[in-house]
């Protein structure tokens, strides 16, 4: 077991969502591997100013302490974030998408990783087909919380791994993280604009912080407000350099995050940390167990070894 589980070791998790998918749990003839569309970021590139008009409620609280400088730069960027996150939990059931991420994992910047996502609330759980690159194609993630003993199943697309079958990895443990930045309990916007409020609510005690609000930004063809957060001077307290969420003004929903950190010299270009763009989400798609069951004829996990 252990050695069908070392073979699956760069399994998981670059997560990109494909229009023209079938809801019903497409067939594997039915994925292509579409590449990011060129204004899918919505940037002009890593530090620059996000394609869009011009910045709203630019405001830098400086370096003094948030507790005496009354409302804090944060405050509206954590209003749309709050607003967003309780509309998606009150009116979106489930969503399918195409997710691209791409994350830098010890110091090395990956490459560009693409799937085809399905995503219920309740119970959490995920169905993930890898669309590409190439060594990663057809790969299959099943997650269903409290289900397969809160395990993840995967299976390799093709090649010597995929003669191993279906492994079952707790969604945690070093094989699974192999390669990711966070386990599949913590994919899909919901649990981003959980985050978001989260990294907020945690930043807006300290000062050194400008906001920046650029309307009508693009990703992917979708119109979205772009929340650009940056901290000029590297600090302890804070996760990142500079970070920014689009959200999505139908959906209001993050549907982009990108986070850097200090550049590496004076003067340099902020370091990509980690960037997820969901594009082509349909929300309300009504899955069903079947949608998140390895044993899904649409699926190819085969008996769980």
């Amino acid at each position: 077991m252990v050695g069908k589980q070392m073979c699956l070791s760069r399994l998981w998790i670059g997560c990109v969502i494909v229009p023209a998918l079938l809801v019903c749990g497409p067939t594997l003839a039915q994925q292509p591997a579409a590449p990011l569309p060129a204004d899918a970021a919505g940037t002009q590139g890593p530090g620059l100013v996000p394609a869009g008009d011009a910045s709203q409620m630019n405001v830098n609280a400086g370096e003094a302490n948030a507790a005496s400088a009354g409302a804090h730069p944060l405050e509206p960027a954590l209003e749309l974030a709050a607003k967003g996150l309780a509309s998606l939990q009150a009116t979106i059931q489930d969503y399918s998408c195409t997710m691209v991420k791409r994350e830098r994992i010890d110091g090395k910047l990956g490459e560009h990783q693409y799937m085809f996502a399905k995503v219920r609330r309740a119970p959490f759980s995920v169905y993930l087909y890898f669309l590409g690159p190439e060594d990663v194609k057809g790969q299959e993630v099943i997650y269903v919380d409290g289900k397969n003993d809160n395990n993840m199943l995967a299976h390799a697309g093709s090649g010597v791994r995929a003669m191993v079958g279906t492994v079952s990895l707790k969604p945690q443990s070093m094989l699974a993280m192999t390669g990711n930045r966070y386990p599949i309990t913590e994919f899909g916007v919901e649990r981003l604009a959980e985050r978001l409020v989260e990294v907020a609510e945690h930043d807006k005690q300290f000062g050194e912080c400008e906001v920046n609000f650029f309307p009508n930004a693009k990703v992917n063809g979708r119109i979205c407000t772009c929340v650009q957060v940056v901290h000029p001077v590297p600090r302890r307290n804070f996760r990142f350099h500079l970070a920014r969420v689009f959200i999505d003004d139908e959906l209001l929903i993050p549907i982009r995050y990108e986070a850097y950190d200090w550049p590496h010299e004076a003067g340099g270009q902020p370091v990509l940390m980690e960037e997820y763009t969901y594009m082509n989400v349909k929300t309300n798609q009504g899955f069903t167990d079947a949608d998140f069951d390895p044993a899904n004829p649409s699926y190819k996990f085969g008996g769980k070894k």
